[in-house]
């Protein structure tokens, strides 16, 4: 498979995985999925955000809180919170979300091409969140990424469930609505 189809796989297979094994992530692992994060595109390479890398079991726990659907982060090897400048703030411009989901995207797809599962979360609590995170002021922390080796490691190509994707012709548009 050329790195072209490789890249195509990743894209194609990656699956959400929020049940995890206990086996703390190997350092080099680790390490791989933040910089790729770190290389992610941003507008005017503004590079906006910053990572909290949180191992801890507790603070696992704690920060799976944050949302109905934040669950999974108690389980994970790792936690990493997506931290950018408070995007309700007037110098703070709109293209944040974009650059934020470009460097999750990147961590989540060089996590599943080492074996490793991965999965959002929305933060609802936001407070809370900075109580736990210790964040300074005028930063804002709204997605989290729970990282992991699954607890089945068939998850992470199992094929994808029927109907799961909109066909291409219904989401498609040329030129005019």
């Amino acid at each position: 498979m050329s790195e072209r189809e490789a890249v195509w796989a990743a894209v194609a297979r990656k699956r959400a995985i929020r049940r995890f094994t206990g086996q703390p992530l190997e350092p080099d692992h680790l390490r791989r999925i933040l910089d790729a994060g770190r290389h992610a595109g941003s507008s005017k390479n503004s590079q906006p955000w910053a990572f909290i890398v949180v191992e801890d079991r507790a603070t696992l726990r704690e920060l799976g809180k944050v949302g109905p659907y934040a669950g999974h982060l108690a389980g994970a090897a790792v936690g990493i919170a997506l931290v950018t400048p408070d995007p309700t703030t007037a110098d703070a411009p709109l293209s944040v979300y974009w650059d934020l989901g470009q460097a999750a995207q990147n961590m989540m797809l060089v996590a599943w091409e080492l074996g490793i599962g991965s999965v959002p979360a929305t933060v609802y609590e936001p407070e809370l969140a900075k109580r736990i995170l210790g964040f300074p002021d005028g930063r804002h922390c709204e997605f989290l990424l729970s990282f992991g080796y699954p607890a089945r490691p068939e998850d992470l190509t199992r094929p994808a469930k029927a109907g799961g994707r909109r066909a291409l012709d219904d989401i498609v548009h040329r030129e005019r609505w």
